[in-house]
């Protein structure tokens, strides 16, 4: 039996390099049999997490560039590019143009633009993308720089508009839905609409919280349970949806 189908959960976008025990992190997820892609801030952090993922069933590290950090890191390009040829996997990577990271928004289209046609080149990366209050951008860039069948795009907690979303889905990308997504009405309607043979689940940990708390793999459960409501199947029918999609996105 494959990888994917012998997960129990997936949490497809966490930061498991930054809580407060990496080595820990790695392992709880390994042992909980959730395949988890641990995205990273920089390229820099890369190598350790590589590492630990070493030899690993559910865990895949991916080479990230933040958009929030290119302000200070776009001489890092050099870095990621570097490491990119050694993981399939891609993320966090994208554009952000809120109104903090803004000034550095023409620079983040550069590296993001450069980004994707590195990916287009290999031609198997499967993306991990941000896209905050900018989803029109990050789509037009991805059709120009990344042809439907050179690589697999997941938005990272969308929130673009339901015609960005219809666009997003004609352009082949998926979708990773944390709880969070649930608690506003918007982003819940959002959610209800996408198909759902494009959902994963993730947990943005450990930026994203409960209760002040950062989310463990009890966040994908909530998120699971966001959308079967969403959906109106049951728990354990939309888990196994979520695998399915998860095998299909990585076959």
């Amino acid at each position: 039996m494959s990888t994917q189908t012998m997960a129990q959960n997936v949490d497809f976008h966490c930061h498991l390099d930054l809580y407060s025990d990496h080595v820990a992190a790695v392992k709880y997820r390994e042992d909980q049999k959730v395949f988890t892609l641990a995205v990273t801030t920089t390229p820099k952090a890369f190598p350790r997490n590589r590492e630990l993922c070493e030899g690993l069933k559910y865990v895949r590290a991916a080479v990230g560039l933040h958009p929030q950090l290119v302000g200070e890191r776009a001489h890092e390009l050099s870095v990621w590019k570097e490491y990119e040829a050694s993981t399939r996997y891609v993320g966090e990577v994208g554009l952000d143009a809120g109104r903090r990271f803004y000034p550095t928004f023409d620079q983040q289209k550069e590296i993001f633009a450069e980004i994707l046609a590195t990916c287009a080149m290999r031609g198997d990366k499967i993306l991990s993308v941000h896209s905050v209050r900018c989803a029109k951008v990050v789509l037009d860039t991805i059709e120009s720089k990344l042809p439907i069948g050179r690589g697999r795009v997941v938005l990272h907690w969308f929130s673009g508009s339901p015609s960005e979303a219809r666009r997003a889905v004609e352009l082949g990308c998926y979708f990773s839905v944390n709880e969070r997504m649930f608690d506003i009405e918007r982003t819940r309607k959002l959610v209800s609409s996408l198909p759902k043979s494009r959902i994963l689940t993730e947990t943005d940990g450990p930026f994203a919280e409960r209760i002040e708390t950062p989310m463990r793999p009890m966040g994908v459960d909530r998120a699971v349970d966001g959308l079967a409501t969403a959906f109106d199947l049951g728990r354990e029918e939309m888990r196994a949806l979520i695998l399915q999609n998860l095998k299909d996105l990585i076959s």
